[in-house]
């Protein structure tokens, strides 16, 4: 008997409850000793986008103000103890090639290729003394995705999804939005559900793409498969996958592929709606910058292509936390060309950063608008972050090495405390100001978890006879960045 896919929709969903419901009942089991409501504590907020920028943006050119380096600006650079770089990068002191202003009630400091966001810096909360365990692109990227220096553990927004599950059954818990150029160190590690159940593996949606969500419909060249024998091939594997469950209830990969399935199934009614961003109204895409875009770019990275590709990126990703899509890690700078299109800027800082900052912070100012006049951003925690920052001396002449003693994320929304700097570095921006307290990864993941209503100590998963968890055997809350 064949099943109109209405008909399919509503049996899939019959089977999420049905198969599906066994990896939720025992999370719900985990965690219920020590949560009320679902929670572990009231929560602040309900949802997370993170902006990552790939390849270590400089805090000393963006928001980290350094007096210090316009003083000395070519003199030979002195640490005061032995430096390990990880390339040619002890060259003299170099001065930030832009100028930087005060902004906001707060009297932040701001360089010009960060100025869009020189109105929402009231908004914002600036932790100065970050610090990674490796200067290694792979491994710092690893441990901001994944709260570990080496590959093997699921991704925060994993975690999230796990915890906390889903705000709309239509669209993924976990989506991510790849630079359009391709993926970052380390590709979909980042963001893999590991040893969780699979179904909180993020979904990618390559916004650029005439595909975003891969493999969602089928190839032109199945052409011959109609919507019927989908429909009935569908119906056949559910009977099949059914029957083959019911003598191993407690495999949950089982239940999470079919999970999966099932959310694919439902995102070929939803998905392609929450991607439309030409349906916006003018003035939206006006706030994006989206309201007159060539018809063609330059070879030259220029920020103009910056700004439209980022800010695409970015009223999406606005449109799917409209939707319930409960984590959003946005991805900006990956790419190995020459002239850089990354972070990564070993030989010249101005080239490099420039077009990316501006495309960025343009990206960002529309998005933090949006959310505030929606009242999105009451509830919604946002994350800037890179694996590491930029040294404070020159490499190349014109360019800085990596630096992961000392690096700058800020956040707002969602239980931030808003206009306020934390945790400031040195004279130089080399190393916290205070080393024997720099801010963790693992305090960051700790505070954002607290402020989604968990406690980052009590979400674990055993896995190979160890009780695992997204901040390790590390991390507190920062009482002083909530409010």
């Amino acid at each position: 008997m064949l099943f109109s896919r209405r008909d399919w929709l509503n049996s899939t969903t019959s089977g999420l409850l049905g198969t599906g419901l066994f990896a939720l009942l025992q999370r719900d089991q985990a965690l219920a000793s020590d949560k009320k409501d679902g929670l572990h504590h009231p929560a602040k907020a309900k949802r997370v986008v993170q902006f990552f920028m790939a390849g270590g943006a400089s805090h000393l050119d963006l928001y980290d103000f350094k007096p210090a380096l316009i003083k000395h600006h070519g003199k030979k650079s002195d640490f005061g103890e032995p430096v390990e770089a990880f390339q040619d990068g002890l060259g003299p002191w170099l001065k930030s090639p832009w100028e930087f202003k005060l902004y906001g009630k707060s009297g932040k400091m701001l360089s010009d290729i960060a100025a869009p966001l020189g109105s929402l810096v009231d908004d914002l909360a600036f932790v100065h003394n970050m610090v990674n365990s490796s200067g290694v692109h792979s491994q710092g990227t690893l441990l901001q995705t994944t709260g570990f220096t080496r590959p093997g553990f699921p991704g925060m927004g994993c975690w999230v999804s796990y915890g906390l599950g889903s705000l709309n059954d239509n669209l993924p818990t976990f989506v991510v939005l790849p630079d359009h150029r391709g993926y970052g160190s380390n590709g979909t590690k980042n963001w893999d559900a590991s040893f969780l159940p699979s179904q909180h593996s993020a979904t990618v949606i390559r916004t650029e793409s005439k595909q975003p969500v891969q493999y969602l419909f089928p190839d032109k060249q199945g052409a011959y498969v109609s919507s019927e024998s989908e429909t009935a091939t569908q119906q056949l594997l559910k009977q099949m996958n059914a029957h083959h469950a019911q003598s191993r209830a407690d495999d949950l990969r089982l239940s999470g592929r079919l999970a999966s399935y099932e959310l694919a199934a439902r995102m070929q009614l939803a998905a392609p709606e929450a991607l439309q961003w030409e349906k916006e109204p003018e003035h939206v895409k006006k706030l994006y910058h989206l309201d007159a875009i060539p018809p063609s770019f330059s070879t030259e990275i220029n920020d103009l292509e910056e700004t439209i590709c980022f800010s695409r990126r970015c009223l999406i990703a606005r449109r799917l936390l409209e939707r319930g899509v409960r984590f959003i890690q946005v991805w900006l700078g990956n790419d190995n060309s020459f002239p850089r299109r990354n972070w990564d800027s070993h030989e010249n800082i101005a080239r490099d950063h420039g077009p990316l900052a501006l495309g960025m912070s343009r990206g960002i100012a529309s998005f933090l608008t949006d959310l505030k006049q929606r009242g999105l951003l009451d509830d919604t925690i946002v994350l800037w972050t890179t694996e590491f920052g930029r040294m404070p001396s020159s490499q190349s002449g014109a360019g800085r090495d990596h630096n992961p003693f000392c690096f700058t994320n800020w956040l707002c929304g969602g239980g931030i405390k808003p206009g306020i700097t934390i945790g400031p570095s040195d004279e130089f921006g080399y190393k916290p100001l205070n080393r024997n307290s720099p801010t963790q990864v693992y305090d960051i993941h700790a505070t954002m978890l607290h402020l989604l209503g968990i406690d980052h100590l009590k979400l674990t998963v055993r896995n190979n006879g160890i009780d695992r968890r997204l901040t390790d055997v590390h991390g507190h809350v920062m009482k002083e960045l909530v409010v």
